[in-house]
C-alpha cells in the first residue's frame, strides 16, 4: 500500500461518519419528522442526498420540498430527538481512538473540518471522548463562505497551520467531502463500510478503507 508519510504534515478529519457514528441517527430522526410534515423520506435516502453537506444547505433543500419555511414545531422536535438519541446511542467510530492515540505519538498535526456547526461538534466529540484530541483545532462550515463540496473549509483549515494543500491528508466518508478535498488539491482517504459508497468515493478520487485502523497503514 502506498504511503503518504513523506509529504504529510497535517491530517484533516471530517467529524460525522469519520470520528463519530452520528449520521445514521440524524438521518433517521430528520426522515421521520419530514414524513410527519407530508414529505415522505427514509434515513437511507437522506444519507445519500445530504451526507457531507452543510446543515444550512440541507435545510434549504427540505424547505424547497415543503414549499416554504418549516414550522417551529419541526425544529423543536428534531433538535430534542437528536439530542436525546445522541445521549443514549452515539458512539465513536470503531477504531478511531486507537488511530488518534498513535497519531499523537508522531510529529503529524491533526484537526477537524466538518460541515456541522460548532455547537453540535462540542456535543458529539465530548460524548464520545474525542474532544481533547482536537480542542482548539476544530473548524466548521460556519467558519467559511461555502461548505463542502467547495474546497473553502479544507483550505481554511490548512491555512491555520500554514501547511500547503499537498502536504495535507483528508479523511472523509462523504462524496461532497471527497470532492472538496480533491478541489482543494489535497490527497484524501475515503472511509466506508458499504460497497456502494466505497465505489462512489473511489470514483471521486479517494483511496478507500473499510476499517478505520487501516488508516495507519498510510503513515
Amino acid at each position: 500500500m502506498d504511503s503518504f508519510a513523506p509529504q504529510t504534515r497535517l491530517v484533516i478529519f471530517d467529524c460525522d461518519g469519520v470520528l463519530v457514528d452520528s449520521e445514521s441517527i440524524v438521518c433517521r430522526v430528520v426522515a421521520e419528522e419530514m414524513t410527519k410534515l407530508g414529505m415522505p423520506a427514509t434515513a437511507e435516502q437522506l444519507d445519500e442526498e445530504f451526507s457531507g453537506r452543510s446543515t444550512q444547505d440541507c435545510l434549504l433543500d427540505i424547505e424547497t420540498r415543503y414549499g416554504g419555511p418549516l414550522p417551529q414545531s419541526y425544529f423543536n422536535a428534531t433538535e430534542s430527538r437528536i439530542r436525546a438519541a445522541f445521549h443514549s446511542e452515539l458512539e465513536a467510530v470503531t477504531g478511531i481512538h486507537e488511530v488518534l492515540d498513535k497519531l499523537q505519538a508522531t510529529d503529524l498535526q491533526t484537526c477537524v473540518a466538518s460541515s456541522g456547526p460548532h455547537a453540535k461538534m462540542q456535543i458529539t466529540l465530548n460524548k464520545t471522548g474525542l474532544w481533547d484530541y482536537f480542542a482548539g483545532r476544530i473548524y466548521s462550515a460556519d467558519d467559511v463562505g461555502r461548505g463542502k463540496p467547495w474546497p473553502d473549509l479544507f483550505l481554511h483549515s490548512a491555512a491555520q497551520f500554514n501547511v500547503a494543500p499537498e502536504h495535507c491528508l483528508v479523511v472523509e466518508d462523504s462524496i461532497a467531502g471527497v470532492q472538496a478535498a480533491v478541489s482543494a488539491g489535497m490527497p484524501v482517504i475515503g472511509y466506508s463500510q458499504h460497497a456502494t459508497r466505497s465505489r462512489q468515493l473511489e470514483a471521486e478520487g479517494a483511496r478507500v478503507i473499510n476499517d478505520m485502523q487501516l488508516l495507519l497503514d498510510y503513515f
